[in-house]
C-alpha cells in the first residue's frame, strides 16, 4: 500500500503565499505523475499542478505564474508552493500519485482558505 499525507493548509489572506506538501510512504514503485488536485464544495475536482511521466511540469490555467510545484524525489515528496492567493483558490487540496502500472492514490486532503 501506499500512504499519501499532506501539510501545509491553513487560513491566510488574499495575496498570502502558503506551501504544500505531500509525502507518500508504503510500497513506491514507479511514479507515472505525482501532483496537486483541489475541490471547493459543489464542484468538480480539478488539477492544480502535476509533473506528468516525463517530468514535466502541468498546470491550470487559473494557477499559472502564482503557483509553482516541486519534489524532492530523494523522499517521495511533492510541494506545491502557492503566491498571491486569491480567495477562489480556497479549496480541499488533494495530493495525488499514480504508479505503474495504473495505481491511482489520494491523500486525504488539506484544506486552504483565503480571505479577502
Amino acid at each position: 500500500q501506499v500512504q499519501l499525507v499532506e501539510s501545509g493548509g491553513g487560513l491566510v489572506q488574499a495575496g498570502e503565499s502558503l506551501r504544500l506538501s505531500c509525502a507518500a510512504s508504503g510500497s513506491i514503485s514507479s511514479i507515472a505523475a505525482m501532483g496537486w488536485y483541489r475541490q471547493a464544495p459543489g464542484k468538480q475536482r480539478e488539477l492544480v499542478a502535476t509533473f506528468t511521466s516525463a517530468g514535466s511540469e502541468k498546470y491550470a490555467d487559473s494557477v499559472k505564474g502564482r503557483f509553482t510545484i516541486s519534489r524532492d524525489n530523494p523522499k517521495n515528496t511533492v510541494y506545491l508552493q502557492m503566491n498571491s492567493l486569491k480567495p477562489e483558490d480556497t479549496a480541499v487540496y488533494y495530493c495525488n500519485v499514480i504508479l505503474y502500472p495504473f495505481r491511482n492514490y489520494w491523500g486525504k486532503g488539506t484544506l486552504v482558505t483565503i480571505s479577502s
